[in-house]
């Protein structure tokens, strides 16, 4: 794969990818919302800043299938090889110690500081998450509006 930058890969890709995902509104005033489900963006959303395709140093954090979290970076070759361009961190230490990790490996290492905040706000839904498929807390309750 040739190399792009990344401000072109988000030209080519921000209206239309197979993993956008668009929400219409309910009333004429609200427009649609674009979200977008690929590796790599914290917060969901389809913007340059959060997508993991055009940029390339990407934050994921995931669920892995023995309910622990694992902190995903690309590497800089990661643009030419696929799966073996990415490291994974495990984090299976206590909640503190592994705000401590993200941090670091976000901030300390100048990687991407500005996606600190969404990663530790996506550690604590994994965090949540993995408490309750474990048994350990209660799943939330979902608000359905008016019933």
């Amino acid at each position: 794969m040739v190399a792009a930058a990344d401000s072109l890969v988000w030209e080519l890709v921000k209206n239309n990818n197979s993993f956008m995902r668009k929400k219409s509104g309910k009333t004429s005033r609200s427009g649609s919302v674009r979200f977008s489900v690929e590796r790599g963006n914290l917060a969901s959303m389809s913007t340059y800043k959060y997508s993991g395709i055009a940029n390339s140093k990407t934050i994921d954090i995931s669920s892995t299938d023995d309910n622990r979290a694992a902190l995903t970076l690309k590497t800089k070759k990661a643009g030419t090889s696929g799966k073996s361009g990415k490291a994974t961190i495990a984090l299976n230490k206590s909640f503190r110690r592994t705000e401590k990790t993200i941090t670091g490996q976000s901030t300390d290492n100048y990687y991407r500081s500005d996606l600190k905040s969404a990663a530790l706000a996506k550690y604590s839904a994994v965090y949540r998450g993995n408490r309750a498929a474990k048994g350990v807390k209660k799943a939330r309750a979902i608000k359905r509006g008016r019933a």
